[in-house]
């Protein structure tokens, strides 16, 4: 007997799958609804944030920032330009719609469908206020979802006047600054009622992006979003062209600010952990300081006091020349890790999330470059501490680099070439090298090239753009770690408030340079600070460091004057790297650094690692298992120590 299995017709199986399949999406959504539903609004007349917490490497919490504070203020008192101004930008159709504008939803899917992800959200004024309150700045579907129930039962509660006042009194501006009213006091220094069109339209269009749209940090955006705001309102015919011309060309005038309530223990550390969150990591920064987030990272505060107490002590430093202070910053690693033990960015009064010089900045290293561009290529190439350089005055095909003095010794040893700093005998080694062997160490250590910094400038320091203090200390971190250079890093781990886990981060080492060639620089960069260019470096414990002094450009404004436009001193314990420079931002005549990577950069250095690791034991650097030392005795015939040096 056979037996024959009874075919079922495809639609049946066809609709099953669809019943279950929408059973599935009512199940899902509904869930999301009462998840949605449970949200109190009421808040909306007393919003509470919550404070980001940072914590250091040991787990502690070091620094609190908070944006609960925010001065309402009545929408009547808002000037109907801004009004206007933000609702032509962000939701033209606010007075049409009941909190969810079914038409910008289906123009949003549409673009988010052609770029494949989402690119453009579509909300309304009431999402982004029922966004901004109480969900995560995410960018799902799911969000989205609930954030549109939210708006819609805010606009069944409140009135669009109510909704309009709650949205201005407590959206973000930038700065860390919420609130019209609080905005235009840090922009412009006015009362709310006072200020322009122009100024109404220049706030309006900070709120899509606070920081890209910054007028401290990019001007010219900051601009062309105002006129984008301007034409918007023309388009629509809320303003009149004889408004839209006034308006166009009113130059943006800016004062100082910083919000004191954004104020907290280690200021520029923390700063640069919201940059870092922010441009690494993607992380919204409204979301970073309302969000109660808690940040780990790799902050020591024995070495953040070191570096604060330090900068503390003008006496450090030199003098200025003229109305504009000599500007400084310092960045400490833990080569081991790569984790940024601690930093500070400038001098004088601190601006929240103001330019950074410790990793933004950019400036010529000078001498103190020698290492990564010259002697440690050299030594993966076969070159040892005892090998014979030219030391004289030579024509490179109408490159002729100079010694201090115009002296030279005929010939030197590598070894005291680095020790004493002297220009000649690095660039003869990385012609004789090759430019490509420089080139290629230094980005492989994390300090970028470009086709035009590929010439022999570079054994000099003479970069097109500059480095910033964090890629010098990353880049030395190399020689204590035994070749491997683990990324610059503030951040560990980022939770939320209720402890899940947002982001953890992992660094790959990256191998540079054998283990017996990094051992083998730091024996050398021990020279400098005990016998060389970076006495003032030294410690009771030992210590590496090269020192690095640009000279002052070969133009007009600085003819007949004396001095240096930038002085660096780079060194490091077995513990710790650090990084300092000295100089002026812009410098001019009345803006000539007196000092040199040995004298202020050196000090500063030996202030900052002596009372950072002050309650730590002494130790010697790691001697890797292959180094066998240099055996070979250099001729030392017309070798003459310590001429041409320069610092």
């Amino acid at each position: 007997m056979k037996f024959h299995l009874k075919k079922q017709p495809w639609g049946n199986l066809l609709f099953l799958s669809c019943v279950l399949l929408s059973s599935l999406v009512i199940l899902v959504f509904g869930t999301m609804i009462v998840i949605a539903s449970q949200v109190d609004i009421s808040s909306l007349k007393d919003p509470l944030a919550k404070p980001l917490i940072i914590y250091d490497v040991n787990q502690v919490a070091v620094s609190e920032r908070s944006s609960t504070q925010f001065t309402a203020v009545p929408l009547s008192e808002i000037p109907e330009n801004l009004i206007a101004s933000v609702i032509a930008v962000e939701d033209k159709r606010f007075y049409k719609h009941s909190g969810i504008d079914l038409f910008g939803i289906m123009r949003s899917a549409w673009r988010n469908l052609l770029a494949g992800s989402i690119v453009e959200g579509g909300s309304t004024l009431t999402q982004q206020l029922a966004k901004n309150l109480f969900l995560s700045p995410e960018q799902t579907y799911t969000r989205k979802f609930k954030e549109a129930i939210t708006a819609y039962r805010i606009e069944r509660k409140y009135s669009k006047e109510e909704i309009l006042e709650f949205y201005l009194n407590q959206i973000y501006f930038g700065e860390g600054t919420w609130g019209v009213k609080d905005a235009a006091q840090m922009y412009f220094g006015k009362d709310i009622k006072e200020i322009t069109l122009a100024e109404s339209a220049l706030l309006a269009g900070l709120l899509k992006a606070p920081t890209h749209y910054s007028p401290y940090k990019n001007l010219e955006k900051a601009k062309d979003r105002r006129d984008l705001v301007l034409s918007l309102l023309l388009e629509q015919k809320i303003i009149e062209q004889s408004d839209y011309d006034q308006a166009i060309s009113e130059a943006i005038v800016l004062i100082e600010g910083e919000p004191s309530d954004l104020r907290g223990s280690y200021p520029s550390y923390v700063d640069y952990v919201i940059s870092e969150a922010i441009d690494q990591y993607g992380l919204d920064e409204e979301y970073l300081l309302k969000g109660g987030l808690h940040i780990y990272t790799q902050m020591d505060q024995a070495v953040q006091d070191a570096i604060e107490s330090t900068y503390a002590n003008d006496g450090l430093f030199p003098e200025h020349s003229g109305d504009e202070i000599v500007q400084s910053a310092a960045i400490v690693l833990d080569p081991s890790t790569g984790g940024i033990r601690g930093l500070i960015g400038y001098r004088g009064q601190h601006f929240y999330r103001g330019f950074n010089r410790a990793t933004e900045m950019k400036r010529q290293p000078g001498s103190a470059i020698k290492p990564l561009a010259v002697y440690a290529p050299a030594l993966e190439n076969g070159y040892k501490p005892s090998s014979m350089l030219m030391d004289v005055k030579t024509d490179y095909n109408g490159y002729t680099p100079t010694n201090i003095n115009d002296a030279y010794s005929g010939r030197i040893t590598l070894e005291d070439a680095l020790i004493h700093s002297i220009n000649s005998p690095a660039v003869y080694l990385l012609n004789e090298m090759g430019i490509d062997k420089g080139v290629e160490f230094l980005e492989k250590s994390g300090i970028p090239m470009s086709k035009d910094e590929h010439n022999l400038s570079i054994a000099l320091g003479g970069f097109t753009e500059g480095v910033s203090p964090m890629q010098m200390a990353q880049a030395f971190s190399v020689f204590p770690n035994l070749g491997i250079m683990n990324e610059a890093h503030a951040i560990t781990k980022i939770t939320s408030s209720t402890g899940e886990t947002i982001l953890e981060v992992v660094i790959k080492p990256v191998e540079v340079m054998k283990p017996e060639n990094a051992y083998t620089m730091t024996k050398m960069l021990m020279g400098v600070v005990e016998q060389g260019t970076g006495s003032n470096a030294a410690l009771d414990r030992p210590t590496a460091g090269k020192t690095g002094t640009t000279q002052l450009p070969e133009t007009d404004a600085f003819k007949g004057l004396t001095g240096a436009n930038d002085a660096w001193f780079v060194g490091y314990t077995p513990e710790l790297v650090a990084a300092v420079w000295v100089g002026y931002d812009k410098p001019g005549a009345n803006a000539v650094l007196q000092s040199s990577g040995g004298n202020h950069p050196a000090l500063i250095f030996r202030s900052i690692m002596s009372e950072a690791l002050k309650n730590t034991a002494v130790s010697a650097f790691e001697v890797p298992k292959n180094y066998r030392g240099d055996t070979k005795k250099p001729d030392t015939k017309n070798t003459n120590k310590g001429k041409g040096k320069k610092n």
